[in-house]
């Protein structure tokens, strides 16, 4: 993208891995916490990367910049995870300049979410740049390609049904357990982790099991009593968990650690026990599976069901997609007029020098001159000048390259480079 004036390095660049190729094991290795994204934009900056975007969710992790090198981006993510550069070459993907624009789109309207139609990513995205921008690294590009894809986004939400029905992993639990557990408004139900999917896992299952018998237990209590007193429910201390694992028939785990929060050294039953692990890396050790009567159950196995809202869903692909190529060709449209912006601006700068040596000589000839109005006058003729030149050189029949050329050799124009 060098013709575009987007950044001092030539090429926009993903580099990730996710679902589809990464079993939850290994995409638990390349997760990122907030503290590891605040690391790599802080190094992103000092290796004089000037664009980057960091998408974590989990089901993919992926960083979105300009670099020398893909090489670059991959690096930076396997500093600042558990993954090695060897783990990345067997499942990670780079993608380049508008293929890395094309996936983005997709990810971001929910086509190429692990449970179809779940937007819960664009909220990621979102946050995503907020960081980029707070560091210095959300640059005019990424702010507008941002921007496309949240409108891309809201429309395919409006104008589609691709998101009815189960739209996250918190849904499909849920349904698993309507499935899989009679008399379910009758289970005691602990949930262990309030962040966003224990919340939305709350919610859910209080809307469609109609069931009270739920206890909620966090590190942090004052997040926890938060979402309890929103829906009258119980909430009981990090130091219970063991005890009040003994009395639950179903544990959901929405812990978001970097190590697992359960192992079988916490579980004491003597009766059926589901327990259903929502996080990324797992936060329930494989050694509970040891325990008689427990059942263990991760997203992972929860995403890849299928149900006839799925199916309804796949209709709607071809309508999202149409919706995705009439945005991005906005973006695109606008990404053309990079192309042109320095030399427009350089000109600007030129008839602005010229106008001033000129009110200048005006000035001194005659002794009635009105120099403010003058002023006002010029400036909005260099305004009807310039924005004639812009217009000629969106004009789709122009040849823009020539005639970027001929504007700079007529008006000896010195252009910025970035």
């Amino acid at each position: 993208m060098k013709n575009y004036h987007l950044s001092k390095h030539n090429s926009f660049y993903t580099v990730g891995l996710s679902y589809l190729k990464a079993d939850a094991v290994l995409r638990g290795k390349f997760s990122l916490d907030e503290s590891a994204e605040e690391n790599i934009l802080k190094e992103a900056r000092k290796l004089g990367i000037d664009g980057l975007l960091i998408t974590a969710t989990c089901n993919r992790t992926e960083l979105h910049g300009f670099a020398q090198h893909p090489f670059q981006l991959i690096k930076l993510l396997c500093d600042n995870s558990k993954g090695s550069v060897e783990e990345f070459q067997e499942v990670g993907y780079v993608y380049k300049n508008y293929e890395a624009i094309n996936h983005l789109f997709r990810v971001g309207t929910g086509l190429d979410s692990q449970i179809l139609g779940d937007f819960e990513i664009i909220s990621q995205i979102k946050k995503g740049f907020t960081r980029s921008k707070k560091n210095g690294l959300g640059n005019p590009f990424l702010e507008r390609l941002t921007n496309s894809i949240l409108q891309a986004s809201k429309r395919i939400k409006n104008e589609t049904e691709i998101s009815s029905g189960a739209t996250s992993v918190a849904f499909a639990s849920v349904q698993y357990i309507l499935e899989n557990i009679s008399d379910i408004s009758e289970k005691n139900i602990l949930l262990f982790g309030t962040g966003k999917i224990g919340r939305n896992t709350c919610e859910n299952l209080l809307k469609h099991t109609e069931n009270t018998h739920i206890t909620l237990i966090n590190r942090t209590r004052d997040r926890a009593e938060k979402i309890a007193g929103k829906f009258n429910l119980l909430v009981k201390d990090y130091g219970e968990l063991q005890e009040e694992i003994r009395q639950a028939d179903i544990l959901v785990v929405a812990t978001g650690a970097q190590t697992p929060t359960i192992s079988k050294s916490l579980i004491h039953i003597n009766k059926p026990l589901l327990i259903l692990d929502l996080s990324i890396p797992k936060n329930v050790a494989e050694d509970v599976t040891e325990v008689p009567q427990l059942t263990l159950v991760h997203l992972d196995h929860l995403s890849q069901r299928t149900d006839k809202t799925l199916e309804k869903r796949k209709k709607y692909i071809p309508k999202a997609e149409k919706i995705i190529e009439e945005v991005k060709k906005e973006f695109i449209q606008w990404l053309e007029t990079r192309k042109f912006a320095p030399v427009i601006k350089a000109l600007k700068q030129k008839l602005k020098t010229m106008k001033e040596q000129e009110l200048d000589f005006q000035s001194k000839k005659l002794p009635d001159f009105n120099s403010e109005q003058a002023d006002i006058i010029s400036e909005r003729i260099i305004q009807k000048i310039t924005k004639q030149f812009a217009n000629h050189l969106k004009d789709t029949e122009v040849d823009a390259d020539d005639s970027l050329e001929l504007i700079q050799r007529v008006f000896q124009l010195e252009v910025d480079k970035l």
